[in-house]
């Protein structure tokens, strides 16, 4: 069910807006719309802060706590993680930047510059050069040193003569000195390296205060509520006041709530305006309250002028992951899954999410059951073995059938025939709210031109369903009811041209949004002959290696199922949630446009 919103204004003397914002806060019933969106910004102060938290936490889940825990103030030690980790940074480029300078002078080796200068400050201009060996004896001065001497390679050669110049031949090449040399640049790397080493030591005594700068976090994400909403109000010398939506039955305490304690406050509700667009709040029923953990996931929500599909996804999901799946053995893992990691699960997502895992699980295995699938293998493969067992798989298999093709078109006519009954409860669910409008007549021809499509669909699979003469007469039928209540304006020929018009592109879908159900068939099928194929690959590996084939044939069965599993996780995003997302909503008239409900809330009373 969507909760009924009531626009609302809460007024309050300007001295008082503290204490608006917190009680607000605390209350955490009211959905903030800022009067000036653009100044709805919490202070950069507070952002940068919380960014430097938010950083310093994502290095601190991968630092092992160790040494002794420093005493410092957790905000401090967020800054000073933040603060390593960006110095770190910069150590990273520098030590790149002397490596490039070490391969830029690597001809120099290990001549240290000083004393290059000390000798010059002695009266020695020494002279260096690159020259073959050979050309070393036609090298005029008084001193000659090979600094560098590798083989095929020029020598770096160091030359030096009291009176003059020295006269190096025209095959030599004359260098510059170098404004560093190869030992200072390794005794800085050095240093930076030292540095690198004392900062991650200083990081694992920092994770020891991970879980009081997670506290801190709260206290700034708070902060940076409080100063969003402040900055979003309206405030004059005299005034505060905020603006937002409430749900129906919590606005008509609204005002006593505010001013039980004192606080004096204005508070005003009104109905929604048309042209306004409140946020949905989803209220779900107890038992479907499994499924909240998909949309979660999603991040989906309905339009607050759309309809509830929560009952329609809670029945659906479960029988589309069941044959998408289409494996026992996969739905007992899934059942056994959700069952261990149940607090784990519950702690970190809510316990809805663990709940859908184990209803996923359990249809997944009822309907592997009644195929007579359990991790590839059905009655015919284990009827060679066991006579027994395949005869009790046999007749648990309500739906399997010793000849492959029938239980396969078995399968695709189950997969039709809840397409028809999912579509057509799409429109029934229009038609109720519809009712009384004629709008709702509409949704009566859709019903009956959905199942005239559907035994098309069968005639062309299976043979005729019902005679093809009443099929046609359905379609046509349903046409014409579409066509004159979908758009019940009084001049009957405006009626007929909008609603024929506004109708063509819905009616086209209809076939493939019947098609589409076949997936439910086909991505089973697909699942199960993965699995069997590499059952029998691991079991010829097991028939032709002896006593080692059997650990390959372990491993080749645990790494395919696995993978196999993973492939069906997809599958139930990319083709359950699809059905549900964009043929059962399309029909349903729901277009997931909506801003979900999200109250000013004191975030740290939450903890």
């Amino acid at each position: 069910m969507i909760e009924k919103m009531l626009k609302t204004y809460v007024a309050v003397r300007n001295g008082d807006h503290d204490k608006l914002l917190t009680k607000l806060g605390n209350l955490g019933v009211v959905h903030l719309k800022p009067i000036d969106p653009s100044q709805a910004v919490a202070e950069e102060k507070i952002l940068s802060q919380l960014e430097h938290i938010h950083r310093a936490l994502q290095i601190l889940e991968a630092t092992e706590p160790q040494g002794v825990a420093p005493d410092i103030d957790p905000v401090e030690a967020a800054n000073e993680v933040f603060y390593i980790q960006r110095q770190h940074a910069e150590y990273e480029s520098r030590l790149a930047s002397l490596h490039r300078q070490i391969e830029q002078i690597h001809v120099w080796g290990d001549t240290r510059l000083e004393q290059l200068a000390a000798l010059k400050e002695a009266g020695l201009d020494v002279k260096v050069a690159l020259l073959n060996a050979e050309d070393i004896a036609k090298v005029k001065a008084d001193c000659i040193e090979v600094i560098v001497d590798e083989e095929d390679v020029q020598q770096l050669v160091m030359a030096v003569k009291r009176d003059g110049e020295v006269e190096f031949p025209e095959e030599a090449h004359v260098l510059a000195l170098p404004d560093r040399d190869a030992p200072s640049i390794r005794e800085e790397a050095h240093q930076i390296d030292a540095e690198i080493k004392k900062d991650r030591q200083r990081l694992h005594e920092l994770a020891h205060l991970e879980d009081k700068i997670r506290g801190q976090e709260l206290i700034y994400r708070q902060k940076a509520s409080f100063s969003k909403a402040r900055r979003g109000a309206l405030e004059n010398s005299d005034l505060f006041a905020v603006q937002g939506w409430v749900p129906a039955h919590q606005g008509e305490t609204l005002a006593e709530q505010l001013n039980a304690d004192g606080l004096n406050a204005a508070v005003q509700c009104f109905e929604p305006l048309e042209e306004e667009d409140p946020p949905t709040l989803v209220v779900y029923p107890k038992w479907a309250q499994p499924i909240k953990a998909l949309f979660q996931v999603l991040g989906t929500t309905p339009g607050y002028r759309e309809y509830d599909l929560t009952p329609f996804f809670m029945l659906a999901m479960p029988i589309f992951t069941a044959m998408l799946v289409g494996d026992a053995g996969y739905g007992l893992i899934f059942m056994l899954a959700g069952l261990f990691s149940y607090k784990k699960l519950k702690k970190v997502a809510g316990a809805p999410a663990p709940q859908l895992i184990i209803i996923f699980g359990l249809a997944t295995f009822i309907w592997g059951v009644i195929t007579a699938n359990y991790f590839g293998v059905g009655p015919a493969d284990v009827r060679g073995l066991s006579e027994g067992l395949a005869g009790v798989m046999q007749s648990l298999g309500l739906l399997w059938r010793e000849d492959a093709e029938t239980g396969r078109n078995l399968v695709m006519q189950v997969s039709f025939i809840i397409g028809c009954i999912h579509l057509m409860l799409a429109h029934l669910r229009r038609l109720v709210a519809f009712w009384p409008n004629q709008l709702a007549l509409a949704e009566i021809g859709w019903c009956m031109f959905i199942f005239s499509m559907f035994t098309l669909v069968w005639l062309m699979f299976f043979g005729p369903l019902i005679p093809t003469n009443i099929t046609v007469g359905l379609l046509v039928a349903g046409w014409v009811i579409i066509a004159l209540f979908c758009h019940p304006v009084k001049n009957p020929v405006k009626r007929i041209a909008i609603g024929v018009l506004s109708n063509l592109m819905s009616i086209s879908n209809a076939f493939g949004d019947m098609m589409s159900y076949i997936r439910l068939m086909a991505v089973g099928l697909a699942s199960y002959y993965i699995a069997s194929a590499f059952n029998g690959l691991a079991g010829g590996v097991a028939g032709s290696m002896a006593g080692a084939g059997i650990i390959f044939a372990i491993l080749i069965l645990v790494a395919a199922h696995a993978l196999n599993i993973i492939l069906c996780l997809i599958a139930i995003f990319a083709h359950g949630v699809r059905l549900n997302m964009l043929e059962f909503s399309n029909n349903a008239g729901v277009q997931w446009s909506g801003v979900p409900f999200s109250p000013f809330r004191n975030i740290c009373s939450e903890t």
